[in-house]
């Protein structure tokens, strides 16, 4: 039953999926409507056009309830879009998932050692195999701005960052927008910024640890990425205050940036923005209205970025299959939906050449450097933790002074997640 309200209600077939003498068929799974539905079919039609295979595409914003029903009913898709690691080393501990070794054959020349280490999964009894290939990804460590109204030099520092919301807000201006409404998931915004932090002030081992459910809640690095969070955007510093930031959704926070008298002056948020940007009222235009620059690490601290992506995986071995996540992999499909707009690849023969301006050449040029990486923590952790630290950013933003009993509650959640359900991804 579940299966076939999936072919009437969700499904979204490619024009040519019942071509005749077509060499077979692969089904893909994604969480992808809209224009980014659009996009993808782009790719997919130019494998169906390659290899004469037809494709179809299932489409669901219910992706990870609808995946499970399928795995668990013994009918899944031939390929699914992940959209965190944490659900594929899930699915990969259970068994659910064929290792790519010797169906995907990219290597250094086209992704750097962070991503194919990054695609990896640790298994129990030790060993890792690598089970996804990232069809797009975004840099989250980015912090935006308008040029034409940004004043002064960037903080190249996290103390200067501390310095220069300080003294803006001492000026009379506000130098946060700031939207934590996410419908079903609000809070998540804010998970992003304790990110950004705690990998900025105390490192990426420290930020492994903790992201993998290792590393206290209580103990004093977390602690001290909250109270910096407060500190940098809290009080004054967020436009229409903190507790506004709880009505406003994240995709409209930024609005306020462009205009010739801005309401606020920065916006945390990850590369995807620059689609919801070019889609206000005012048609803002990437360098002349919005830029970005990279959240700074504090002292002793080295460059690092956050980062966040959609890993298609495997679930029932087929030669139409391996040929489709082959080609996911590959440079032809890799530089399509980049070359539209809305996404980012990580194959460095892809680079920034096919992004379509300079600020989202910048990002390209990020995530396929050298750079040291880290997966979006929240996306690693149990779906009841991760639910508690969405939880816990709003409560934390209503009342500030309740910070020892939040973190209290948060090492509570940790302490109960089973060893086999902490996920544990390098920073490379």
């Amino acid at each position: 039953m579940i299966r076939l309200l999936l072919v009437l209600v969700l499904l979204c077939v490619l024009p040519a999926c019942s071509s005749e003498g077509a060499a077979g068929k692969v089904q893909i799974m994604a969480s992808w409507t809209g224009q980014e539905r659009e996009f993808f079919l782009e790719v997919l039609a130019e494998f169906e056009k390659k290899e004469n295979i037809d494709v179809e595409y299932v489409g669901t914003r219910a992706l990870s309830q609808v995946l499970q029903s399928e795995v668990r009913q013994g009918t899944p898709p031939d390929i699914a879009v992940l959209p965190s690691p944490g659900e594929l080393a899930a699915y990969a501990r259970d068994g659910y998932l064929v290792p790519l070794e010797g169906i995907v054959a990219s290597g250094q020349d086209e992704y750097g050692a962070q991503w194919l280490e990054l695609e990896k999964v640790g298994l129990p009894g030790g060993g890792e195999k690598r089970f996804a290939v990232a069809v797009k990804a975004d840099l989250k460590s980015a912090i935006w701005f308008n040029p034409r109204t940004f004043p002064g030099p960037r903080p190249q520092t996290g103390e200067e960052l501390l310095a220069w919301s300080r003294d803006i807000a001492a000026g009379g201006r506000t130098p946060w927008c700031m939207g934590l409404g996410a419908t079903p998931d609000s809070g998540w915004p804010g998970t992003d910024w304790i990110e950004d932090v705690l990998l900025h002030q105390a490192g990426p081992d420290v930020y492994r640890q903790w992201a993998a459910s290792k590393l206290p809640w209580t103990s004093d690095p977390v602690r001290q990425a909250w109270t910096t969070w407060s500190e940098l955007a809290g009080g004054d510093h967020v436009r229409g205050g903190p507790k506004s930031a709880l009505l406003t959704d994240f995709g409209d926070a930024g609005r306020a940036m462009f205009g010739p008298q801005p309401g606020c002056l920065l916006d945390h948020q990850a590369s995807f923005i620059t689609g919801v940007y070019r889609g206000y009222d005012t048609a803002p235009k990437a360098t002349d209205d919005f830029d970005f620059f990279p959240f700074p690490s504090f002292a002793g601290q080295r460059p690092a970025s956050v980062v966040s992506a959609d890993l298609a995986a495997v679930f029932t071995r087929t030669p139409q299959a391996e040929k489709l996540i082959s080609y996911l992999a590959s440079e032809q499909a890799q530089r399509i939906w980049p070359s539209k707009g809305g996404a980012f690849s990580t194959n460095r023969r892809v680079g920034s050449s096919e992004h379509r301006d300079e600020v989202t050449r910048k990002v390209a040029d990020v995530l396929t450097s050298d750079q040291t990486l880290c997966f979006d923590a929240s996306d690693l952790m149990p779906p009841k933790m991760r639910t508690a630290f969405y939880r816990a950013v709003l409560e934390h933003v209503n009342d500030p002074s309740q910070l020892t009993s939040l973190l209290e509650k948060l090492e509570t959640v940790r302490a109960g997640v089973p060893e086999e359900e902490r996920v544990e991804f390098p920073c490379r």
